[in-house]
Order: C-alpha cells, then sequence, then structure tokens
C-alpha cells in the first residue's frame, strides 16, 4: 500500500512472515533467532505470581540507570520503543521535526499521526548511506536518527551525530540495535553532555521479546518528565518489567556481548556469499555494522517472490522513503540458514 507521502510507513518485516508466510524461514524480521533463551522465559514465567498486584517498575527503572551509568530520573521504561515514539510526537512541542532515510518509519509516522508536518533528509546511495550532518536542515528543532540505523546497517560515527545537537533542538537517536555491535563503540547512551540528546534503546530485538513489548528511554530529566505526562497508567507490564531487569544484568550483558561477536562473524559469512552474485548485478549497501544487511538487485519484487517459493522470507526495500522497488533487506541468521538461502537466491536469480 502507498500513501500520500510516497511509502507505506507502517509495513513492517513481520508482515512477511504472518498468515501463509508462518512457515517459511525467516529473514525478514530483525529479532534475534532461537530468543528468548530459557533462562530468561523462566524469569518471566517466575513474575507471573505478581500478576494480582499493580506493576512497580521502580527496580527495572533502577536497574537500566545503572547499566549506563546514569541517574534514574534520566530513565523512563516504554511498551518497546514504539511506544516511545509515540510520546516524543505528543509530547514535545517542536516546529519542525526532521526524520534522517533510509531509516525506520515508525518516527516519522508517529510525528505524522500526531498533527506535524515532517521534514526528510534522504541520504545517498553513492555515499553508502552515511550521514552527511550538513544535509539537516539548521532550524529543525527535532532530528531523528538509527544507528547502526535500520534498513541500511550503517553504524554512524557517535561524533557525526553528536554533532547535530543544538540549543533549543531535540537529537533523537534510535539505538535499538546497538547492542548486537561488538563494544557498542558508537553509542550515545549514558552520554550527558550532548544537549537535547534522547536516545532510544529496544530490548525485543536481542532478546527475542517483541510479544512482550519493553525498552526504554535515555534523556534529561525534563524530558523524561515531558514523555512520563504523555503515558497511560502503568504503562509497562510486570513480565516486562522483569524482562527489563534480567536484560541489563550481568549475566544478559555478557551474554549480549558474545552473541554480538557471533552475529557480526554470521554477517561477514553472508557478505561472502552475497559478492558471489555481484556478477548477476547484486550488490550490499555498507559497510554493514548491525544484524541486518540491505542489498540491491535489479527485479527485486520478483526476486522476493521466487525466495517465498523457495521456503525464505525477505524484507521489502520500496517501503522505506530514500529507496525504491531494487531493495531488500536480509537478517543475519546462522551459517547453516545462510548457505541454505543463498543456495535459493541462486535460483531466484537465474529461474
Amino acid at each position: 500500500m502507498r500513501t500520500e507521502h510516497g511509502h507505506d510507513l507502517r509495513h513492517h518485516g513481520d508482515a512477511e512472515v504472518r498468515d501463509d508466510g508462518g512457515s517459511l524461514v525467516d529473514l525478514a524480521v530483525n529479532v534475534r533467532a532461537d530468543t528468548p533463551p530459557a533462562w530468561l522465559r523462566e524469569h518471566i514465567a517466575a513474575s507471573l505470581g505478581g500478576l494480582a498486584a499493580y506493576p512497580d517498575g521502580r527496580s527495572a527503572r533502577a536497574a537500566v540507570a545503572a547499566r549506563h551509568g546514569l541517574p534514574v530520573e534520566r530513565v523512563l521504561l516504554t511498551a518497546g520503543a514504539a511506544e516511545a515514539f509515540v510520546l516524543l510526537a505528543r509530547a514535545l512541542k517542536v516546529r519542525r521535526p526532521v526524520v534522517v532515510h533510509p531509516q525506520f518509519t515508525e518516527p516519522e509516522a508517529a510525528l505524522r499521526d500526531a498533527g506535524h508536518q515532517v521534514g526528510r533528509v534522504l541520504l545517498r546511495e553513492e555515499d553508502g548511506f552515511r550521514l552527511d550532518p550538513a544535509a539537516v536542515p539548521e532550524d529543525a528543532d527535532l532530528v531523528v536518527i538509527g544507528n547502526p540505523t535500520n534498513p541500511t546497517s550503517v553504524l554512524h560515527p557517535a561524533d557525526a551525530i553528536a554533532s547535530l545537537a543544538r540549543p533549543g533542538r531535540v537529537l533523537v537517536v534510535d539505538e535499538a540495535f546497538m547492542d548486537a555491535v561488538p563494544g557498542e563503540h558508537e553509542s550515545l547512551a549514558g552520554r550527558v553532555d550532548v544537549p537535547g540528546l534522547v536516545v532510544l534503546r529496544s530490548l525485543t530485538k536481542t532478546w527475542g521479546l517483541a510479544g512482550l513489548r519493553i525498552g526504554y528511554v535515555l534523556a534529561a530529566h525534563e524530558t523524561v518528565e515531558d514523555l512520563q505526562r504523555a503515558q497511560p497508567l502503568w504503562p509497562v507490564s510486570t513480565p516486562a518489567l522483569a524482562a527489563a531487569e534480567a536484560c541489563v544484568g550481568p549475566r544478559a550483558l555478557a551474554e549480549a556481548a558474545h552473541a554480538a561477536h557471533r552475529i557480526a562473524a554470521d554477517r561477514a559469512h553472508l557478505l561472502a556469499g552475497l559478492a558471489r552474485f555481484a556478477p548477476a548485478g547484486l550488490r550490499v549497501a555498507g559497510p554493514a555494522r548491525g544484524p541486518f544487511v540491505l542489498v540491491r538487485v535489479e527485479g527485486a519484487s520478483a526476486v522476493r517472490r521466487r525466495l517465498r517459493d523457495l521456503g525464505y522470507a525477505a524484507r521489502r526495500g520500496d517501503t522505506f522513503p530514500g529507496l525504491d522497488e531494487k531493495w531488500l533487506r536480509l537478517a543475519v541468521r546462522d551459517r547453516g540458514t545462510t548457505d541454505g538461502f543463498l543456495r535459493a537466491l541462486q535460483r531466484a536469480l537465474t529461474d
């Protein structure tokens, strides 16, 4: 479905595997495979005995604050990062919001739903979709950017993003996939020296909790208070709070760090396999640093349909502003899954 803004901002990867796509190998959704781990499922299940009481987020909020070395007043727990985008759109009094694309489309959708006129900064394929700070209008009072960016998998330098900060400007950085980057070395989470900075984190991607809805905002106390006033009462459930506290603990952080290195190795394997299709005109945006890659290929829509017939779901790219029907996004999976996919891709490109 196309919209009056040129793209279906409400289309997401899960649409590829709903209904008749449930039996497909899922390369369309960027949730880490084989999650949540057993220990996390058991921890969440243990919280169910407290369902009769109203949720109390104080312990989870303190745990998130400690994980990033911040005072608890700078943390807001949300029902996933998607809720945070809605809160920002509804609570902040901004005149000229700008979204840096291609990126996750929910921020723009939320802003438009709240009545804002949204400007777009389109990063260029010929620049590798890297951020050009000079392309952001000087009078923008809200700037939204992802890092690493979905769907391009580009990891922008933290200093380049921080250079977008201005007095009177809110700078929103979506770091939903940052914990999949070894060392999180370009993260702005925990920074208190960047004026107007708002960092969003999701716990649904690395830990496989998309159905539970849990994420958080890191921002100045005044911004957190503004967003909190726009939230309903008890916005995060008791099981989600239990998950949040567990996922920022030492055991989880060590497991996530290990997973990030494994994802990097699996991504390298996928990229090496995709390189074999360069003579067929396939190219990869990059360098890729997230748990997914963006590829450009002629006839991508037909290729995606052939892949479905062969048992694999890929994410269409034309719903992202700045991309068209020649793009596909592929989640990074284990080597066995990738090898099967590459064989299917060979057939999809030659049949």
